[in-house]
């Protein structure tokens, strides 16, 4: 069964309601069998059903940062083949 995986580790630690609506946006989006189990949200599908491209879902979930005003805070990255890492973005400290 072909399979997307999101680590959402660094994001567990907002809160559940942010967990939850990523969760609702992407079975929106996408369909298919989704579950958040632990760190990570798996996007599930069966075979001879076609995934969606790994460009729209990074799309979605850059969206949803977004939207959730979660974007000076996160971003995404590709983690192994068919995996994203939503990551925690490094402080920057300005110089004077």
């Amino acid at each position: 069964m072909p399979e997307i995986v999101i680590d959402i580790s660094e994001l567990r630690g907002k809160d559940d309601k942010t967990i939850k609506d990523l969760t609702k946006l992407l079975e929106d989006k996408l369909g298919g069998k989704i579950e958040a189990t632990g760190n990570q949200i798996v996007l599930g599908y069966k075979e001879g059903e076609k995934p969606p491209a790994r460009t729209y879902v990074r799309v979605l979930l850059r969206k949803f940062l977004h939207k959730a005003e979660l974007k000076e805070e996160f971003r995404v990255i590709s983690g192994r083949e068919n995996a994203f890492i939503i990551k925690e973005r490094r402080a920057v400290e300005e110089e004077e």
